[in-house]
């Protein structure tokens, strides 16, 4: 299985920034580790996509804006990145094993559709709120059923190499004969003989059980039954593919036997990441990923966010306010930024508190964008821009610190006002720097937008345009008019002050 050198091309503002070293924690080694790609300059990455067997939610939100980021910063440091997200619509099975029923399926029969009716639907909402949350398209998304023939030629040569076997029409990998030599449950830091009791205490009675030769083997090719929907030939008989074979079978086809990154929730460190390795290395004889990412997990009084758990909040709920546990609406900004305040390797406990203190952080970190346009600047600084700025860097560089980097923002908004203020003074040169490090980190890198500058209008315009006329009142003395432009604007949400100098400035509550 070969690999094109394709990538997403976008140029780095400052390609010095690649000699920097660049920290990840490796979840195989348990420990940071500089980033050193294979190709030098290029960078190859995969992460796990949704399967689309119903409305995203915010455990969805929480890879895809951090690796998102991840994206903005590796191109923005001057890397020529390929990233390739999935969508699983096969193979997925109701308990995250090899039994029970494909959770598409299974959705296509309870709402009478066609199992690709509801991949169509779940997959446009998916997008729909990617796009509400500022989530760049990937460089390229494969489906899972748009790949069988990759899926069947890899469980081809896992099976020529003697690391699986036939039983039934359906084929499993032998996890046992596997461990003699290689260490399955590296990874994840499980213990085999631990996996094989504990799969062993399950019910016999299971679907495909009696078939594998050890509990804990797991499925590479499902034999179908007669009521299932979804089903191809293969050398083995009709059937579809298991879950994990499809991210090793795509993550290969479009990025190599060997990548660089590999990506998703830690909730995939096992059985679906740990299963990849094996796969690949039965298939390719070598390890698939160099540097293995995992995000911690969004929690509702600590317990993991899931569907499988019936405890998720949609992100249209969220968007909308409407799940009993949301005391408002939240915007997908706010969303973004209370994902963002935590480091993605902490856990990150959902509450209203949370999310109303990352609205208003938003707010004031989006008017000090704006505010910063308009200061002007003096003959010397207050403070160490240059340091604030390496600061700014550095947290992106050690392990994509997203809270260190906000809290660093933030000491750039109080910089900000208080210049503006008159209590602090800056260069003109540091405040070039200010702006512009400021506005690529806001808007580049953590990727915020401000959501006042609605489609077709452009806020900015509309307020000059209503304070001109407030100013026009008030020099030819309708105080009555001046007032009652600004009770207006008051109650749409502005906040109008006017400065000593005569001049009026405004930020939006």
């Amino acid at each position: 299985m070969g690999i094109v050198l394709m990538y997403s091309i976008i140029q780095s503002p400052d390609m010095n920034l690649l000699k920097h070293p660049l920290l990840f924690y490796n979840s195989l080694s348990r420990k940071k580790e500089e980033f050193v790609p294979l190709v030098p300059g290029f960078a190859g990455m995969y992460v796990c996509g949704p399967t689309v067997y119903g409305p995203p939610h915010l455990g969805h939100a929480r890879p895809y804006v951090t690796f998102d980021v991840l994206f903005r910063f590796l191109t923005h440091i001057g890397y020529k990145v390929r990233y390739v997200r999935n969508i699983t619509d096969v193979g997925h099975l109701e308990n995250d094993a090899d039994a029970g029923e494909d959770k598409i399926a299974k959705k296509a029969r309870i709402e009478q559709l066609e199992p690709m009716e509801v991949v169509e639907l779940y997959t446009e909402k998916f997008h729909e709120a990617m796009r509400a949350l500022n989530v760049r398209p990937v460089s390229i998304e494969p489906r899972a059923s748009g790949h069988i023939i990759e899926q069947i030629a890899m469980i081809s040569a896992i099976l020529e190499n003697d690391w699986a076997y036939e039983s039934n029409g359906s084929v499993y990998f032998d996890v046992v004969k596997y461990s003699k030599s290689n260490d399955y449950g590296r990874l994840s830091g499980r213990i085999l003989d631990d996996l094989i009791a504990g799969a062993g205490n399950e019910r016999r009675e299971l679907e495909g059980q009696d078939e594998k030769r050890n509990p804990a083997d797991f499925a590479l090719w499902k034999k179908a039954q007669p009521e299932h929907i979804m089903r191809w030939p293969s050398p083995w008989g009709e059937g579809f593919p298991g879950w994990h074979i499809e991210c090793s079978a795509m993550s290969t086809k479009y990025l190599g036997q060997t990548f660089d990154i590999h990506g998703g929730g830690m909730d995939l460190l096992f059985p679906h990441h740990e299963s990849e390795i094996a796969q690949s290395k039965g298939a390719c004889g070598s390890a698939p990923v160099r540097y293995w990412l995992h995000n911690n997990m969004i929690t509702i009084n600590g317990q993991k966010m899931g569907k499988s758990l019936g405890n998720f909040i949609n992100l249209e709920e969220f968007f909308k306010g409407t799940h009993p546990l949301l005391e408002q609406a939240y915007s997908p900004m706010t969303i973004r930024f209370f994902i963002l305040q935590a480091h993605y390797r902490s856990p990150l406990d959902f509450s209203n508190d949370g999310l109303r203190s990352s609205e208003k952080g938003l707010a004031r970190m989006l008017n000090a964008s704006k505010l910063l346009q308009r200061l002007t600047p003096g003959t010397k600084s207050t403070s160490d821009i240059m340091a604030w700025k390496n600061r700014c860097y550095d947290a992106l560089f050690d392990d994509l610190n997203t809270a260190v980097a906000v809290a660093e923002l933030f000491e750039g908004v109080r910089i900000i006002n208080s210049v503006h203020a008159g209590t602090e003074s800056i260069s003109e040169t540091d405040l070039v720097t200010l702006r512009t490090t400021f506005n690529t980190f806001v808007y580049d890198l953590l990727g915020l937008q401000d959501e006042s500058l609605s489609a077709g209008q452009d806020t900015d315009v509309l307020m000059k345009m209503v304070l001109d006329l407030r100013a026009e009142a008030k020099r030819d003395k309708n105080f009555q008019m001046s007032d009652k432009i600004r009770k207006n604007l008051e109650d749409l949400g502005f906040r109008i002050k006017d400065e000593k100098d005569g001049a009026t400035s405004w930020s939006r509550d």
